[in-house]
């Protein structure tokens, strides 16, 4: 009696709740929207609570450096191809270490950039098309879709009754910290960075040149950690570039120049 009461309410969910991959990156996520904007919330926390591991570049002082950074993510936004542009949080935050060449993006939308990655790269739409990259997977929901598959049992408990268990969401977002993506989602990522960058006239093959420039690094930066290379990427970003017909050429060298040096 008691599977056939679950066998009916997942039923219900699969038809009614769970999304199939109409946002990308396939598969089923038993993570709602709102689900994801909570665990990006928690993720935050996690982060603030850890200046060591994550310390956070102060905006007092460093308010154009903010400014610019934002202004490329909203160009990014505000190109119309972004999911749940007007429902995630899309906040900019930029973690003061040198030495380590990342961005990523959490659930909801919650962007943290380092100044490592910053000062390494050489030109505006080289950042913008890495930012372009995490923000498609926070708009493409790729962590949720993999946490999935990890927590989905409990998850689609937590969202059947209602309840969903502070308990669990704290585990996920920590979980989060460390999540690595599939080949799949990375190569999903890439292609919509050029899509998203196409419509803002930056040069929109632009995570291609990071991709190229880090080919040549003695020691995979932690950016390649936790996102695999799918194989061709480089071919592959500069093709769907060349496919869309974008027309965008700013590469921004000369103001990107100053920026990096008032960190």
């Amino acid at each position: 009696m008691k599977r056939a009461i679950f066998s009916s309410l997942l039923l219900a969910f699969l038809i009614s709740g769970c999304s199939l991959g109409k946002e990308g990156g396939g598969g089923i996520n038993f993570f709602s929207p709102e689900q994801d904007i909570q665990l990006g919330q928690e993720v935050k926390k996690q982060i603030a609570s850890d200046p060591q591991q994550f310390p956070i570049l102060p905006e007092r002082g460093n308010e154009e450096v903010y400014r610019y950074i934002r202004n490329i993510t909203q160009r990014i936004l505000n190109s119309g191809k972004v999911n749940f542009r007007d429902k995630f949080a899309w906040e900019v935050t930029i973690i003061d270490d040198d030495k380590t060449l990342n961005a990523f993006a959490t659930p909801g939308g919650y962007i943290y950039v380092y100044t490592g990655l910053i000062k390494y790269l050489d030109s505006e739409n080289q950042l913008a098309g890495v930012m372009g990259h995490e923000i498609a997977h926070a708009a493409l929901r790729h962590s949720t879709r993999q946490m999935s598959k990890v927590y989905g049992l409990a998850a689609l408990s937590s969202i059947v009754t209602g309840k969903a268990d502070p308990g669990l969401i704290e585990q996920v977002a920590l979980s989060l910290l460390s999540l690595k993506f599939g080949r799949g989602h990375e190569t999903e990522s890439d292609t919509h960075s050029v899509i998203y960058l196409c419509e803002t006239g930056y040069k929109a093959d632009g995570a291609a040149a990071f991709f190229k420039k880090i080919e040549n690094q003695e020691r995979p930066p932690e950016f390649l950690s936790t996102h695999p290379d799918p194989g061709n990427r480089v071919q592959n970003i500069e093709k769907k570039a060349q496919e869309l017909g974008c027309k965008g050429s700013a590469r921004n060298e000369s103001e990107y120049a100053r920026i990096k040096r008032m960190l």
